[in-house]
């Protein structure tokens, strides 16, 4: 349940039947059983304001509040905005720390690694430059929103420029594509033809 915060209080008490019973009834008397049901609930809760005074993102090694400052400030807002009888029933409440720039790599080899198993299904080699992977890093990380926007800038910067390049007949199977980055900022393609474009060029030949 996606920012709990934002829900009807109609869903609250709903969710204390859950919570408290393991099952839940509607009108017409139909049960449906959550005894072996795992509720996972998000919240934004207090982050816009500990944001301002910490810093999240990148800057959290210089934050002025550590994990359990931050983790007590929201534990008070959570009490300011839901009924105790609805905190009472939540088995557990993480916190989540902030992200700092080796989470924000981590994420972005994940997504790497996405994008190279849809690429041609694969079989098109693609290696990113530490330059090109930072620049991609700092266009796609915000204070705010953390990692979000970096999806879309992997799209912008590297998912549709290789597929012009697809488009264009200049990477076919089994190519290697080097990303770097060049001196005015852009990401470049150094493409290596694979052994079956080589083939093809071949027997065009003969």
């Amino acid at each position: 349940l996606d920012e709990i915060e934002k829900a009807h209080p109609d869903v609250y008490n709903i969710l204390l039947q859950v919570l408290e019973e393991g099952r839940l009834t509607d009108t017409t008397g139909r049960t449906v059983d959550f005894c072996n049901t795992v509720l996972i609930m998000t919240s934004n809760l207090g982050t816009e304001d500990i944001t301002k005074n910490t810093g999240l993102g990148f800057a959290a090694a210089n934050q002025s509040m550590d994990i359990e400052s931050i983790r007590e400030r929201l534990m008070s807002e959570l009490k300011r905005s839901f009924k105790p009888e609805f905190l009472n029933r939540v088995d557990d409440i993480v916190v989540f720390h902030p992200l700092e720039r080796e989470h924000t790599r981590e994420i972005l080899d994940i997504f790497l690694e996405d994008l190279q198993t849809r690429f041609r299904g694969g079989k098109t080699k693609l290696e990113l430059t530490p330059g090109a992977k930072d620049f991609l890093l700092e266009k796609g990380f915000d204070q705010v929103y953390g990692a979000r926007p970096l999806k879309r800038i992997l799209q912008k910067h590297l998912e549709d420029p290789l597929a012009d390049e697809v488009l264009k007949g200049k990477i076919l199977e089994g190519a290697k594509i080097k990303v770097d980055l060049s001196d005015t900022e852009t990401l470049t393609f150094e493409i290596e033809k694979g052994e079956k474009a080589e083939k093809e060029v071949a027997a065009e030949v003969n």
